[in-house]
């Protein structure tokens, strides 16, 4: 239970419209309400089908224009609905484990340091000389090898893994499945045939960095792969040996960074992206979904497309090539009545 609209009012602020009374049990999207469910609207195509809706009350973005009423529902209209709601949905969430707990079947290897109120599931392994930080969680069958470093506060859910001498901030989420350490690609023709070379740096994750579920980011081949404060990783992305990514940057799923990317801050990159590698992007540059990365993209800049460019010029490119049928049949009919006379 929420609680009544006027007390969701009171959290967030922004402007209460009808009865604050309502009684609000959860959050749902518009075609799943319920008549005890706070539904959202973001524009005002939403917004019509949210007052249609079996929702008890909405909430509604301040950029939306509602009008003067009267509405069929009360509102909750606010600057930003995407913060919000994030408030909200943070009071329906299942807490996290918390300790001081050790599983029976946890292992911590001898040198180990464990710090207080720590949370060590079941199976968990904590290699020789690692840390483990103040007031985090390591789920069930989580990996933490030799010499690693786990900060405050942090929270490996099921089978995510840290490698030897990799270190991980205060506040990190790993996701269950992310593996931070792995081997990096890394080899050479030798002789006719491939050859490892030895990957032997590590990884370094900044404070408040999320990586999802299945994300892979590879060890250095010499110094670190690291990812700065605050940065978010989608499921399914792989981070090649010694990149470098900014701070705050979020990488959407199936993106793949080859090795010595490099990426400033506040970057956001859509999904399915693929980088040549020993390239830049810079800060606040945007990358949109399927895009091939073949050279450095300018700081602020928009691209898109294989190759990656200015995304005007590629969207124009786009509308010629869906012109080339009418333009063939064209020139082919001028051929024909050319060579007809």
């Amino acid at each position: 239970m929420l609680g009544t609209l006027a007390q969701l009012h009171e959290r967030v602020g922004g402007r209460l419209i009808g009865d604050g009374s309502t009684s609000i049990a959860r959050v749902s999207a518009i075609d799943d309400a319920t008549g005890d469910a706070l539904t959202f609207a973001t524009d005002e195509k939403y917004f019509a089908a949210a007052l249609a809706s079996q929702a008890a009350a909405v909430l509604v973005d301040a950029s939306v224009p509602i009008g003067d009423g009267p509405f069929s529902k009360p509102l909750l209209v606010v600057e930003n609905a995407r913060a919000a709601l994030a408030t909200f949905l943070a009071t329906l969430k299942r807490p996290r484990p918390r300790g001081p707990f050790r599983h029976p079947s946890a292992i911590v290897e001898e040198g180990a340091h464990i710090g207080d109120d720590v949370y060590l599931g079941a199976h968990v392994y904590v290699g020789a000389k690692a840390r483990i930080g103040r007031g985090s969680t390591l789920g069930p069958g989580s990996y933490v090898g030799e010499d690693a470093s786990i900060g405050d506060e942090s929270w490996l859910h099921p089978h995510a893994v840290v490698h030897d001498g990799c270190v991980v901030g205060n506040r990190v989420v790993l996701h269950s499945g992310a593996v931070i350490g792995s081997e990096g690609f890394g080899w050479a023709f030798i002789e006719g045939r491939l050859e490892r070379i030895p990957q032997i740096g590590n990884v370094v994750l900044e404070d408040d960095v999320e990586i999802g579920a299945n994300t892979c980011v590879d060890r250095a081949q010499t110094g670190s792969t690291h990812i700065g404060r605050g940065t978010k990783l989608d499921n399914l992305v792989q981070v090649g040996h010694n990149c470098r990514i900014g701070m705050h940057c979020a990488i959407a799923s199936q993106t793949g960074l080859a090795g010595s990317t490099t990426i400033g801050d506040f970057v956001k990159i859509a999904g399915q992206v693929g980088t040549r590698g020993h390239m830049r992007i810079g800060s606040r540059a945007t990358v949109a979904g399927q895009s091939g990365v073949w050279g450095d993209v300018d700081e602020g800049a928009m691209v898109s497309g294989n190759p990656a460019r200015d995304h005007r010029e590629w969207m124009k490119a786009e509308v010629m090539v869906r012109r080339l049928p009418k333009l063939i049949a064209r020139v082919d009919k001028l051929e024909r009545e050319r060579n007809a006379e």
